[in-house]
């Protein structure tokens, strides 16, 4: 499982946990406003009071009225007997209806409002981890025929990049091979094999965007000098290593890349194809240093 998976499932347990405990916090003050207590105070002066006894009237049964009707009523008149009416049947009250308070209602409305808000964060967190299925970055992206991709980096002045992948493509010289495969991983060895490498543009040391430098044939970082040959391997500045990169697949002449798999780059001192500065540098500061 993936370090974004996890994190996602994390801030889900999270998100739940947090709803819990507001829906249990509010429940418990909608039942205190409901119910109502007394104070000491109140119970103790209620005690002291001697009882009051109150005089409950009985409401008189049906014999008992017609027979004082009968008793008002003339000689030899008798009395007309109503109609029987249906009772309604009885319905019993929502409790919460009955009991609704005013405070019950702004504790509702302010739970109903952060579990929104708390789902709305918790669903963009996850999409922002998922990685993509219909393509773009964090999915298998698809470059086309090898040798037309190796004609893009010809006709790119040996950069050619993939803005939906994030990432450069350069083409990696054969007679190289043999250094690479001591030092690479076996899942970026096939693209070298093809003559290419497919290079993550984020800078390894702070994360920056990773321009080509045309003048020295390199990679150089304009935030804090970190520098690279055309293959990304570290040459100069404070990158604690190569760039990163990602897996080449090939099928036939069909490429794509996984830019949901990202391979490290090579550690410090990794220089397999022996490149050097081709001329000027774009960025100073961080060339010669290793």
């Amino acid at each position: 499982m993936s370090a974004g998976a996890i994190v996602a499932i994390a801030l889900g347990v999270l998100v739940v946990l947090a709803a819990v405990l507001v829906i249990t916090s509010a429940r418990r003050a909608d039942t205190r406003s409901a119910t109502g207590y007394l104070s000491r105070e109140t119970r103790k002066r209620d005690r002291s009071q001697l009882p009051v006894k109150e005089t409950v009237s009985v409401a008189p049964t049906g014999a008992e009225v017609e027979r004082l009707a009968s008793e008002v009523a003339r000689p030899g008149q008798s009395l007309e007997k109503a109609a029987p009416v249906e009772v309604a049947p009885y319905v019993p009250i929502d409790p919460d209806q009955l009991g609704f308070t005013r405070r019950q209602f702004m504790n509702r409305t302010m739970v109903s409002l952060m579990l929104v808000s708390l789902g709305g964060f918790g669903a963009s967190v996850v999409a922002f981890l998922w990685p993509g299925s219909a393509g773009g970055f964090g999915s298998v992206i698809s470059l086309g025929k090898l040798d037309d991709i190796l004609a893009s980096i010809e006709g790119s002045d040996g950069f050619y990049y993939v803005p939906e992948g994030r990432a450069w493509i350069t083409h990696y010289p054969p007679e190289a091979l043999p250094k690479a495969k001591k030092v690479y991983d076996d899942r970026v060895l096939p693209g070298m094999e093809a003559g290419i490498v497919a290079l993550y543009q984020k800078c390894v040391h702070l994360g920056c965007r990773v321009p080509a430098c045309l003048t020295s044939q390199w990679f150089e970082c304009p935030c804090h000098g970190s520098q690279y040959n055309q293959v990304g391997e570290k040459r100069g500045g404070p990158a604690p290593r190569g760039l990163d990169r990602f897996p080449v697949k090939l099928s036939g002449q069909q490429v794509s890349i996984d830019t949901g798999n990202i391979v490290l780059g090579p550690p410090i001192g990794t220089n397999t194809t022996g490149q050097e500065a081709e001329g000027p540098h774009c960025v100073s500061g961080g060339e010669g240093k290793h």
